[in-house]
């Protein structure tokens, strides 16, 4: 790819555009290295670059100041993108992820208690006690793939706090289920067309089997709920009980979506920033071992609390780093509704928008040494004195993540558990490497050594 000349009367007219391939436009490099790709549009051709992906017209911004008008000044303007989203609606249906307008501000309404204050506060003990549960299973000396670890963890911890159910047998099968599904969107989002579930090809039939698995364990969830009358006053109970104007409850689907939604994203998001933190600090046993020191100042010989969260910044620092390297949402999509302007440029509606975190925070105009894992350079108010949208693991506007609260202080009190406990170090000849689906997968899993520290023993 060579940058093309842009005189200033075509800058005029619509952003630069990097050469792409007759009819599927840029669409094959995105298959080949989605991240390396965007990376490499912004820093050749600036923060508002034109794509075509197949025949959807698309403009990726990488300019902080052009970000905030999308997502919030002007987000009344752009829905959910349906480039991207018309690829998982059999997984995600209208849940909170997917829906637009009234229908999305009536279910956030709804699940936003269960993600603030005292409820939130309370989640604290489930998931220190389900991480000890997790060690208490651990062989000093082993290898271990701490990702399929932080998946199955979190997953009980998100089952037991949104839905007081628990899913120790269910756990295995949904990991499983779960890598079905994100290994076929990642080939979907490469596809100029849409390609209907029914059609049986090989990745389509993975993909069913995937959300069968998925439903078939909602829907017990479900029916245990309803067999019990008693209220748990958790996010299931406030949705079963819910009712609208006109006193109608939620359907049987909706409840279905909204719990696919809040079950696999819930628990996904801080899996994945615990096992980079962990790919990292293996690689890196300085910090390892000065996030150890905190433990112990802080701690002794007793478990966290949500109390201790303030007095650990380090360990913050590790979460926010992990976040900067790793963003879960790699990529954030957006759909203009009526013609807008980004950046200086008129672009018309229908336009599919992306935002990535992954080429903002690891942009050198903001960060030094940005390809560096330095948890450190959190510590002196760095987050203060960036630019709004140069540092977004959680999205913004309306639509920031509504488990932001809850995914930082579930991955920091992780942390700190498994740290006091064990130390991590690389399983030589394992390594791996970032893979792009809804969200940025580890694509041969993290592969660690773990010894348990003196003072756990």
């Amino acid at each position: 790819m060579r940058q093309d000349a842009v005189t200033a009367a075509d800058r005029a007219l619509a952003p630069p555009s990097p050469r792409g391939y007759p009819l599927v436009g840029h669409l094959p490099f995105m298959a080949k290295d989605a991240p390396g790709f965007f990376t490499t549009c912004a820093r050749e051709h600036g923060g508002v670059v034109s794509l075509a992906l197949g025949g959807w017209p698309t403009v990726l911004v990488s300019d902080p100041a052009a970000i905030e008008p999308i997502l919030v000044r002007s987000h009344a303007s752009y829905i959910k993108h349906n480039f991207f989203w018309r690829h998982v609606r059999a997984i995600f249906g209208e849940g909170l992820l997917t829906s637009n307008g009234a229908l999305w501000q009536r279910q956030r309404r709804l699940a936003a208690p269960a993600f603030a204050g005292r409820k939130l506060d309370g989640y604290g003990a489930v998931m220190v006690r389900m991480t000890e549960e997790m060690l208490d299973r651990w062989t000093p000396g082993e290898a271990r793939d701490v990702h399929v670890d932080m998946m199955g963890v979190t997953l009980r911890i998100a089952a037991k706090t949104l839905f007081d159910s628990e899913l120790e047998e269910e756990v295995e099968r949904i990991d499983h289920a779960v890598t079905l599904l994100m290994n076929e969107i990642a080939a979907r989002y490469a596809r100029p067309v849409l390609i209907p579930d029914a059609v049986p090809l090989p990745g389509h039939i993975r993909y069913r089997k995937g959300l069968k698995v998925v439903e078939e364990v909602i829907d017990r969830i479900v029916a245990e709920r309803r067999a019990r009358p008693a209220d748990s006053g958790d996010l299931l109970a406030l949705y079963m009980q819910a009712r609208d104007e006109e006193g109608r409850g939620m359907s049987d689907r909706q409840l279905r979506d909204e719990m696919v939604t809040l079950l696999l994203a819930g628990h996904e998001t801080t899996a994945l920033v615990l096992s980079w933190a962990w790919y990292e600090l293996a690689r890196h046993p300085q910090a390892q071992e000065r996030l150890a020191a905190e433990i112990e100042a802080v701690l002794g010989d007793r478990p966290a609390g949500v109390e201790d969260l303030r007095r650990l910044p380090f360990a913050e620092c590790v979460v926010k780093e992990s976040m900067r390297l790793y963003p879960p949402g790699w990529a954030i999509g957006r759909e203009t509704t009526e013609e807008v302007e980004i950046g200086g440029y008129t672009i018309a509606k229908g336009t599919t928008v992306i935002m990535a975190p992954w080429v903002l925070h690891r942009d050198p105009r903001f960060f030094d040494e940005p390809e560096a894992f330095r948890p450190e350079r959190w510590e002196d108010g760095l987050e203060e004195r960036l630019p709004r949208f140069a540092y977004m693991p959680f999205g913004g506007g309306p639509r920031v993540c509504i488990g932001n609260r809850f995914s930082m202080m579930e991955a920091i009190l992780l942390l700190v558990t498994m740290a006091r406990r064990y130390r991590f170090a690389p399983t030589p000849g394992r390594d791996t490497t970032p893979f792009p689906s809804i969200t940025l997968r580890p694509k041969d899993g993290v592969w660690v050594e773990v010894e348990r520290r003196a003072a756990a023993a």
